[in-house]
């Protein structure tokens, strides 16, 4: 049994020199990184849609997303860790033509639900900041994506700076939002913990808050992250680097989760009440903060959605390059992929009134997505030729498994209850 390493980066080592506290903070920025993922436009549409039109009744649907996209994210990582190759790499290695084809094709669908949602994000975030109609904010979104990603070529602690600044933009924007509403009914938000749908809407987002949360294609981008940074020479210094990726994880993804919860607590506090509960389009809830709580606040959601669209945007982008690269061994101009990805949105933003709907239906999407990036997953990394001594323990493959039957059944009750809706 041989296992194939292709660490590249800077030697372990060689980051230990520096001392304690260095090292750690060199080794954590993975997880942060891939937390954008977490805190996306898709969020912000799901949750407010959630918290205003059922208050705190789908905060057990927040909490348990999280929660999943931890473990899902630390197996991912853990992966690329213990193997050097991401997730699409290997499935290309130990899949055969058709199925890579196949996965390769799904990601794709997916990549471009994320894109939309994270491009139409960006550009209303620049619409209600500056005044830009959509369609040029859109195209000054396309540029100032590239230009980000365009970091990765002077090394790769440059573009995980640059994105942890913009979550960390979101967090506290969120935070001056959350602390400026002032009241907030935590016996209903204790009560929101206890798993509940009323009706098929809530079920629909339910699932779109899933998608917006535990996102297909930063499963495999996570499973990347780790191979060109730190270079791991033998099993002790990867177990050494799996040890910061759990608290990197933790840290990194549990920050995202709070600020989701935050979203939707917001939401519920202000827009749960008679008259109110539509309001889930995002300029209308710019609108509706800038007259309920002050133009301040209106900006500082304005700038918070601005952050996350713009630095989800260039992380979906690199994304889509590790899918491509991995299933298929194609390589194409970052240019060239983005122009491609860039033009469905486009023509959503020249189209369409109602970006917040977009939005929702592209986190939907996101969520069948899940099933088909999470069962290469489980089953890779629990092969000992493929793992060696970082093989999954039967708990992780275990809770990993429920994730995806519940992510699963999530998504076929959707279909049925719509289907039923049709047919009534």
């Amino acid at each position: 049994m041989t296992v194939t390493h292709q660490y590249g980066g800077v030697a372990l080592a060689d980051v230990q020199r520096r001392g304690r506290a260095r090292t750690a903070f060199a080794l954590v920025g993975p997880a942060f990184v891939a937390s954008v993922a977490y805190v996306d436009p898709g969020n912000f549409a799901t949750n407010f849609a959630a918290g205003g039109g059922y208050g705190y009744e789908l905060v057990w649907v927040v909490v348990m997303a999280n929660l999943m996209a931890i473990l899902v994210q630390y197996l991912a990582a853990k992966v690329g860790i213990a193997t050097g190759q991401n997730l699409a790499e290997l499935c290309r290695r130990h899949y055969n033509r058709w199925t890579n084809v196949g996965l390769w094709l799904q990601a794709e669908i997916v990549a471009m639900a994320t894109d939309l949602s994270e491009f139409v994000g960006a550009a209303v975030g620049l619409n209600l900041v500056f005044g830009l109609p959509l369609l040029p904010a859109g195209v000054v979104t396309a540029g100032a994506a590239f230009a980000i990603l365009s970091l990765q070529q002077r090394g790769y602690r440059r573009f995980e700076l640059v994105i942890i600044a913009m979550v960390a933009f979101v967090a506290i924007g969120f935070l001056y939002v959350f602390l400026a509403v002032g009241h907030q009914h935590y016996g209903q938000l204790v009560a929101g913990l206890v798993p509940q749908m009323t009706d098929r809407e809530s079920v629909g987002l339910a699932v779109s808050i899933v998608g917006a949360t535990v996102m297909p294609h930063v499963v495999y981008l996570h499973s990347a992250l780790h191979i060109n940074r730190v270079h791991a020479v033998t099993l002790e210094d990867r177990r050494i680097l799996l040890r910061f990726n759990k608290w990197d994880c933790i840290i990194g993804l549990g920050s995202a989760g709070v600020v989701n919860l935050a979203m939707l607590c917001v939401a519920a506090a202000l827009f749960h009440r008679p008259g109110l509960t539509n309001i889930n389009d995002l300029g209308s809830v710019h609108a509706h903060l800038a007259t309920l709580l002050g133009e301040g606040v209106a900006l500082a959601f304005a700038i918070a959605l601005l952050a996350a669209g713009l630095s989800s945007s260039s992380v979906g982008t690199y994304a889509g390059q590790v899918v491509m690269g991995g299933f298929m061994n194609w390589r194409i101009p970052l240019m060239v992929r983005r122009a491609l990805t860039v033009l469905p949105a486009l023509i959503i933003l020249a189209l369409t009134a109602n970006t917040t709907q977009v939005l929702v239906l592209s986190q939907i999407v996101l969520s069948f997505g899940i099933p088909f990036a999470l069962i290469p997953l489980i089953l890779l990394s629990r092969r000992t030729d493929v793992m060696a001594q970082m093989v999954s323990r039967k708990i992780t493959t275990t809770l990993t498994s429920v994730i995806t039957a519940v992510i699963t059944c999530l998504n076929a009750y959707l279909l049925y209850t719509t289907f039923a809706g049709w047919m009534s």
